[in-house]
């Protein structure tokens, strides 16, 4: 009989954890050592329904189970952030991507160490967990003792699907008019923060582009695929406003195009994107990232990546293969930080004069650069597949989930 192995995640969500969970489930079931059962689980605003549209996870509703459970299981797998994490199971394992910058609030570690285990996705969201440690302090403010992880945590990194994301000589489906032949792409929510406060760091981008290619005779244009909350009407015109904002801040009017990609894409649409002919770079300003997935997805269309060098993505970037902007650790501004994003804590801020510098260079000497997106695409297609991540994940279930004990039938003999 195999062990009861039950999953808590919002794998039905569209949403990065969402895509997380469906690999990792995915993988789980595929070891075929277990009893795979799924409670579903929301993620923050964003919509569930994600199962439905894609016919590679429509059998993962078919084991859904209800809550609350009515059994103990053998093995509890939440997916989340680790304030989350709550040991049901008899043996308990947490995953989650951690953190973006140099400090884990203390709800973290106490959450990791209420598991058996934890699996976070970089080298870099480890070495914060394993860094940070807190004075706890009863209500007179007398000094209890410190806290620190004391459980395990292994480093599951995020694997790429590449029967879906590959390089694709078939003409975009989509209806993208781009009057521009050459334009960069942008992938990611517009977070809370001030102009170059914000996580994913874009009002500094746009602001940065528009600088850099302002009354030039011959410029590049910016895709940006993002949104603040959800892919409503009100949304995107909150996202319009923005771009709008910035744009008046800049001292021109002969400015580049910015174009908006806003709404929700399957996976095999923005693979579809990544390969469109005139998108010839992606470009992330990131301040930190636990994991980076749209770089790694973005990667296996062999174009090049311009990317701040610090973070979870510089797991699997080649320094030597991409664009990589230098820049400081400062603290996050009071705008972004939040009870996970601490405002004594500190993240990336990229250079600004190497920005100009790094889209400049790319634009006027793309022939370049388009050999080291050949080079990344083999590293990130070779060492960082959901096929590597799957095998990784059984070793590490193999390595660390104990044997249960089995039940035994007797056969009494009568008289």
């Amino acid at each position: 009989m195999k062990p009861t192995f039950i999953i808590s995640s919002p794998f039905d969500t569209f949403s990065g954890y969402g895509a997380r969970s469906r690999d990792v489930i995915k993988a789980i079931i595929a070891t075929d050592k277990y009893d795979v059962k799924l409670l579903s689980q929301r993620w923050g605003n964003t919509p569930f329904g994600f199962c439905k549209t894609d016919a590679r996870f429509k059998d993962l509703l078919e084991l859904v189970i209800p809550a609350p459970l009515n059994q103990q299981p053998d093995i509890w797998m939440q997916i989340t952030v680790p304030n989350e994490f709550q040991p049901v199971g008899k043996y308990n394992i947490g995953v989650t991507a951690g953190i973006e910058t140099t400090v884990v609030p203390g709800e973290f570690v106490e959450g990791v160490n209420r598991m058996d285990i934890t699996l976070t996705s970089s080298n870099h969201s480890k070495n914060v967990f394993m860094s940070s440690q807190f004075e706890k302090k009863d209500n007179n403010g007398n000094v209890l003792g410190i806290t620190k992880v004391t459980k395990p945590i292994e480093v599951l990194m995020e694997g790429a699907d590449l029967d879906t994301y590959k390089v694709i000589n078939t003409p975009c489906s989509l209806d993208i008019n781009i009057k521009e032949d050459f334009a960069y792409l942008f992938v990611g929510h517009w977070l809370p923060g001030d102009m170059g406060e914000d996580r994913k760091n874009l009002g500094l981008l746009i602001k940065a582009f528009y600088e850099t290619f302002k009354n030039k005779s011959k410029k590049p244009s910016l895709i940006l695929k993002t949104s603040i909350v959800g892919s409503s009407y009100m949304d995107r015109d909150e996202v319009l406003k923005r771009i709008d904002a910035i744009k008046q801040t800049v001292n021109s009017k002969d400015l580049p195009n910015i174009y908006l990609l806003h709404g929700d894409f399957t996976d095999s649409e923005m693979n579809e994107i990544y390969n469109h002919s005139k998108i010839k770079a992606m470009v992330s300003l990131t301040k930190g990232e636990g994991f980076g997935r749209p770089l790694l997805e973005f990667s296996l269309s062999k174009k090049p990546i311009i990317v701040s060098g610090w973070s979870g993505h510089m797991d699997f970037l080649e320094p030597e293969f991409n664009i990589i902007i230098g820049g400081s650790l400062t603290n996050v501004h009071p705008s972004a930080a939040n009870k996970f994003l601490l405002a004594d804590s500190q993240w990336f801020s990229p250079n600004h004069g190497q920005i100009g510098n790094s889209l400049t260079e790319v634009f006027k000497n793309y022939k370049n650069y388009k050999d080291l997106g050949k080079r990344q695409a083999h590293k990130s297609k070779t060492e960082y597949s959901w096929e590597v991540m799957k095998d990784l994940l059984s070793s590490l279930l193999e390595k660390n989930i104990p044997e249960f004990p089995k039940e035994i039938k007797l056969n009494i003999p009568n008289g």
